[in-house]
């Protein structure tokens, strides 16, 4: 198993897009995989999925409203799929989404959100050197992080 490189001086998403591509050799090929798709177990698929679009924008491309609910990606995102369940445990477990924003707005961001109707959990502020993040809940528990590069 190789290792998954650490960030060392420059970071970011290009940053570390090119460290990934530094550790590639032809003997441990490229993934070509890609998220087709974000799935949410929901009591409620349409309430949540209305949600997500409040959050992340896109629209319903699908789906009963009840049974499952099919989103559009929005531009620069992934599609998200929430599927109703009848076994819907509680806390962590049933998703996780880290949600990037600019530094500095972090916590605009959060208050956004929770005028949306996400619980605010955690901070975490400076368990790494260059990202900060807040953990929350959507309104079915889900857990997300919003985060951000550390000034």
């Amino acid at each position: 198993m190789r290792s998954i490189p650490r960030a060392t001086g420059d970071v970011g998403t290009s940053a570390y897009r090119r460290r990934m591509t530094d550790a590639a050799t032809p003997s441990a090929p490229v993934s070509t995989m890609t998220i087709g798709a974000v799935n949410f177990a929901a009591a409620d698929p349409a309430t949540l999925a209305a949600f997500w679009i409040s959050v992340l924008g896109g629209e319903v491309a699908g789906g009963d409203g009840h049974d499952f609910v099919y989103v559009s990606a929005a531009p620069g995102g992934v599609p998200l799929f929430c599927h109703q369940s009848n076994d819907i445990s509680s806390g962590p477990g049933r998703i996780h989404l880290d949600l990037s924003t600019e530094t500095g707005r972090r916590e605009e961001q959060v208050e956004r959100v929770q005028a949306l109707g996400a619980v605010r959990k955690w901070d975490v502020l400076d368990e790494v050197p260059w990202v900060e993040w807040t953990t929350m809940a959507d309104p079915e528990g889900n857990l997300f992080c919003v985060s951000c590069p550390r000034t």
